[in-house]
């Protein structure tokens, strides 16, 4: 089966061109960008957690791109969120360095892994971790 554009994605068997958006399709997904970065901003993070199914399943990334996309998605919307706080005096710097230093480290390792691994079973890793956190909220 041929692919017709570089951002395409087989559903259903079909091919769907995703490449151009309409003016429909843009609202959408700044509507999306909106609800991840409410989500982001309200609980300090989390934003990833919808939006990389949200590239992957209403824009039609493959998986490691929608990963990918959503670490730079979300360097700026951290960033914003982190002022926010900041001004509000929600902010422990000394706390904020060593985590950090951990933050670089563990995406670095994340990062190589990433174009390491079978996108199935990132799906699953991701999917379990959505799990894990879930039930430890409600626990």
């Amino acid at each position: 089966m041929k692919e017709v554009c570089k951002y395409s994605k087989v559903y259903d068997t079909k091919w769907y061109d995703i490449s151009t958006l309409n003016a429909k399709s843009t609202w959408l997904l700044l509507g999306i960008g909106v609800f991840i970065g409410f989500i982001n901003g309200f609980w300090g993070g989390g934003g990833g957690m919808i939006c990389v199914p949200s590239l992957t399943y209403v824009v039609g990334l493959e998986e490691k791109k929608a990963h990918a996309t959503t670490i730079l998605i979300m360097l700026p919307l951290s960033f914003a969120s982190f002022v926010m706080y900041w001004i509000n005096g929600y902010f422990d710097l000394d706390k904020t360095w060593t985590t950090g230093i951990g933050f670089v480290v563990g995406g670095l390792i994340g990062a190589y892994i990433l174009k390491k691994i079978n996108n199935t079973i990132l799906k699953l890793i991701f999917s379990l971790i959505i799990l894990a956190g879930a039930v430890w909220i409600i626990i």
